[in-house]
């Protein structure tokens, strides 16, 4: 399951779009419209003893609310996701201001040319912050042709790699791969392959 912003709303298709709701994208449950785990436990009808069942729960925001909600601090792994705008990354950090406990966190960085100037300029503008930063840093080298089969993705609503860039979905296969565990890792290439081949 994926609670997500008001972003989802616009990308996930749904046949009954309402303020939230829960809905099923290429096997994955993906909730919008949630303030918190309590807020969709008590939509689903589960007592908030229950644990939600999911063996994976991804949180995708940028909202300093929604972060404190979903109480950020207590997830096993926490990425830190932005390109170099500079609205992307004011707003990224503003999302983690308001945490208060130290937490650690994995600089993923898309940027056509990744460079130590991006990175110290994060850096600068997280100083302050409860946030320690992992010493590896998973750069995605975003192209002109990513960002094509993104949004051609995203218009006919479906997860499809073919046409990113290899080191894209490098990139990819080794987010996922932290997040699924090691031994994992030859079963996750040949569903990315399956993926890429459209089966």
């Amino acid at each position: 399951m994926e609670p997500l912003p008001g972003k989802a709303r616009y990308i996930v298709p749904t046949i009954e779009p309402s303020k939230k709701y829960i809905t099923e994208f290429e096997g994955i449950d993906v909730a919008v419209g949630f303030e918190s785990f309590e807020d969709i436990k008590a939509y689903l009808g589960i007592s908030e003893k229950n644990e939600l069942e999911y063996d994976i729960v991804l949180i995708d925001t940028d909202m300093e609310e929604r972060v404190i909600s979903y109480e950020i601090e207590n997830c096993e792994k926490i990425y830190f996701t932005t390109s170099f705008d500079m609205y992307s990354i004011r707003r990224g950090i503003e999302s983690i201001s308001g945490i208060k406990s130290i937490i650690s966190a994995t600089k993923v960085l898309f940027s056509k040319e990744a460079s130590k100037a991006e990175n110290d300029y994060l850096n600068y503008l997280s100083a302050g912050s409860n946030i320690n930063w992992d010493n590896e840093i998973i750069y995605m080298p975003f192209e002109l042709g990513d960002q094509t089969v993104i949004y051609k993705n995203q218009r006919v609503s479906k997860i499809k790699l073919k046409g990113l860039t290899k080191q894209y979905k490098e990139g990819l296969i080794y987010i996922v791969n932290q997040i699924m565990g090691e031994e994992n890792y030859p079963a996750l290439r040949k569903i990315f392959k399956k993926i890429e081949k459209g089966v």
